[in-house]
Order: structure tokens, then sequence, then C-alpha cells
């Protein structure tokens, strides 16, 4: 084929494999509509799980939350690609000792990975919520610095993604940053839409923090949709010292001008439980 075309033809091939992952990873402006409403049911029904309504301290399970998210959003007459998960850390005591299924106490810091799915689209949210201790109007000053030190993270993404980089030079570059910085995190982001883990370049996996050969070697393209999953884990004063790991999760899209910009916003502030 190449020697019957010759020149100019043969220069302008493209390889098919990326022509067909930047078809599936593209999203329509229309379905960005949709798609930022529900971005906003999510953070309403996290709100409302990670609350006193449905957290009673010293009684409720983080198995309780994760089967009220199942029922939740089966009332809705939505769907789930995944099984949530909740889990808690706690003062002076370690993952172990917790174990899988603790019972919520005051003081806790909590976690979640939750997603929803509605006509052929799909979220992934991971927020943080705190359980207020007796006489606490608000968390700990370490805690919410390290949250702060997750959004920091999140920044440093967003200063480096852009169409044209490779997921992997997305990632070298924010790693790189993170450091300077004096951050103890990983990368782990990915391609989000029409499945939950979506056509397109991987920046990172957890496992992966130098590169992912082949997926990651993707370009980023205008009009693909992302979840900046990533963790940053920190030293908390307050819990004497102990590190504590901060992951979010959230949704965001790379424009037509090339920008990246957030369906909903970014978790800023602990959800708390009174």
């Amino acid at each position: 084929m190449r020697k019957l075309l010759g020149e100019p033809w043969t220069s302008r091939f493209v390889p098919a494999e990326g022509l067909a992952v930047d078809f599936i990873a593209s999203r329509l402006p229309e379905e960005e509509v949709f798609y930022r409403e529900l971005q906003q049911l999510v953070w309403t029904l996290v709100g409302e799980m990670f609350s006193e309504r449905v957290v009673t301290p010293g009684v409720t399970r983080t198995s309780d939350l994760v089967w009220w998210w199942r029922q939740r959003v089966n009332d809705l007459g939505l769907g789930t690609w995944f099984q949530p998960s909740v889990s808690a850390q706690r003062r002076g005591a370690t993952a172990e000792q917790l174990g899988d299924d603790p019972v919520i106490q005051r003081g806790d810091l909590l976690w979640c990975d939750v997603g929803i799915t509605a006509l052929r689209l799909n979220t992934d949210t991971q927020h943080n919520a705190y359980v207020l201790r007796e006489g606490e109007a608000e968390p700990p000053a370490g805690l919410v610095r390290a949250l702060r030190n997750a959004n920091q993270l999140q920044d440093l993404l967003f200063q480096e993604i852009r169409p044209g980089r490779t997921g992997n030079e997305v990632l070298a570059a924010t790693l790189g940053r993170m450091k300077a910085a004096g951050l103890d995190g990983t990368m782990y982001s990915h391609p989000i839409g029409m499945h939950g883990h979506g056509a397109g370049t991987l920046i990172g996996l957890w496992d992966y923090q130098e590169g992912v050969p082949g997926r990651g070697d993707h370009a980023i393209i205008p009009g693909m949709w992302y979840s900046s999953e990533l963790q940053v884990t920190s030293p908390v004063p307050e819990w004497g010292g102990q590190r504590v790991r901060i992951a979010q999760e959230e949704d965001f899209g790379i424009g037509s001008d090339g920008k990246p910009g957030w369906f909903k916003g970014r978790q800023t502030d602990f959800w708390t439980v009174k």
C-alpha cells in the first residue's frame, strides 16, 4: 500500500489503535451538560452519607455506609459500576487493628470511593469526612493541613496536564513538582466516561510510579474526561505525628482550549459528622 500510494499520502498514516482510542475517549458537549448534573448528585449523596443522619458514632459500621450507598443509588433508579468502599483511620490505631469493618467512633477520619452510572456515563469520586469529638466544632488543624496537601497535588497535576503530552510525561513532571514541594504522595489518574476506567492514557498506577508502558504512552487530547485519582500522606501533630493518608478523586474534563476544569469542583473541606 505504501509503495503504490507514495508521498505525500504515506506521510499522513497514523496508527489505527490510536485513532480508535481517541474516538472512544472523546466526549460531546451535550454529554458534559448531563455529567455536571450527575456530579452534583454524587456530592449530594456523599454529603448525606457522611452526616449524622446516617452515621451514629459507636453504632454504625463502615459496611453499613457501603450498603446505604448501594440502596440509595438503587432507589434513585441508577446503577453503580463498582462496589463502593468506605474505610476509617483513627488516632493511635493501625489499619490492621481497625480491621475491615470497624464501628465508627468520634474522632475517626472516614474515606469513601463511590461511583454511579446513568445514561451510560460513569462517575468516580473519593471524599473524606471527620467525625467530630464532643466539644469539637471543626476537624483538627493537622488534618485540615493534610487535606490541603492533597489539594496541592491536584494543583500540580492541573499545571502539567495538557493535550499532546503523554500520560507518562505528565506523571514524571507532576511527581517531580510534588517531591520539590516536599509532599509524600502517589498519582494514579485515569480516563473516565463511557467506561469507569476509560479509553486514553493513564497517568500512573499505584504500583507504576515510574510510568505505565503502553497505556501511559498515548497522548492526551481535548474533549476527554479524567478522574484525578491520587493520595498524599502527611504527619498530623494532633495525632502524635501519626501519618494520615488523604486519598482524593474528582472528575474533570480537558476543554477545547486544552485546559483542565472540574465538573463540580473538588473537596477542600472535610464533610463532618456531628
